[in-house]
């Protein structure tokens, strides 16, 4: 027998509202095992945060808390089994699910690229405020990192990551599945489970699709109409407190030297191969780094 549960615990508080984009379904096999897989209703993928409140005739025996990444579609969680000949395994459960990896494994001291050509010389700017970015009002606690740039200027992606959303001049859409609400902007989902947005980059070619994998130093967009800055924000959900979680990435600024950069610099950006590489496959590096 089939079971489907919807839930609406979405966490993405920008809105206030609750978005129905993943159900659970359950199954019990010919031996009373009960199989659990979760429907990711999104284009993007999510992280579900499950627990249990009732287990009876089972034991749940994967780690705790238990975290799963969703890709859009079906995806396979679980198999209680059956340990007792009173009855198959009966439950209550909740779920909530997160944009980004709720208990993500940060290193803080991984070497970003500045997202500009080599060679470019770049002059980091000081965010004076991330205006728009949730909805009317600013989260309470912020941090981002700023570059000088001009209109048309490549912008090229800082870490590896895939592509969630892609939002121009305008926003369109139901807007409970935005990751922000900022205009001209490309938001990729890191490898360690954060998010990366990049703020005033457009990609006017139209050549990225959402889920795309774009690799550290790979072309992501250029600077949009009238900018005079790129802001990148690094952020992440947490499982622990309530909205965003902010942090400032460090920036490879010469070789072999990595910092948090400020007004003061002027950088001349190099994206070496090795740092490019630290988070591509064996296939990956031969395809891309030559």
């Amino acid at each position: 027998m089939l079971k489907t549960l919807f839930f609406a615990s979405f966490i993405f508080t920008v809105f206030a509202a609750k978005a129905q984009l993943v159900n659970v379904e359950y199954n019990y096999n010919n031996v009373g095992d009960c199989i659990l897989g979760a429907h990711n209703q999104s284009k993007t993928p999510l992280y579900m945060n499950l627990w249990f409140t009732t287990l009876e005739n089972t034991s749940f025996r994967e780690n705790l808390p238990y975290i799963k990444k969703l890709d859009p579609g079906y995806n396979v969680l679980f198999t209680l089994a059956r340990e007792s000949d009173e009855g198959a395994p009966s439950f209550i459960f909740q779920v909530k699910t997160f944009r980004s990896d709720p208990i993500p494994v940060i290193n803080l001291d991984f070497p970003y690229l500045v997202p500009f050509a080599p060679g470019t010389k770049i002059k980091p700017v000081d965010v004076k405020n991330i205006d728009g970015f949730w909805g009317a009002e600013a989260p309470k606690t912020w941090k981002a990192t700023g570059f000088e740039a001009t209109q048309g200027l490549p912008v090229f992606a800082a870490r590896q990551g895939q592509i969630v959303e892609i939002t121009g001049a305008r926003r369109t859409g139901d807007a409970q599945t935005w990751y922000n609400t900022w205009t001209n902007a490309i938001t990729l989902l890191q490898p360690d489970g954060t998010l990366i947005i990049y703020k005033n980059v457009i990609n006017p070619q139209g050549n990225l699709t959402l889920n795309q994998k774009i690799h550290a130093g790979e072309l992501l967009g250029e600077v949009a109409p009238s900018a005079n800055e790129v802001v990148v924000v690094v952020c992440h959900y947490s499982l622990y407190a309530e909205g965003l979680q902010f942090f400032i990435p460090q920036f490879l600024t010469a070789p072999g030297k990595t910092e948090i950069v400020n007004s003061a610099q002027t950088i001349e950006v190099v994206h070496p191969n090795d740092v490019r590489g630290l988070e591509m496959t064996k296939k990956e590096q031969r395809q891309f780094l030559k």
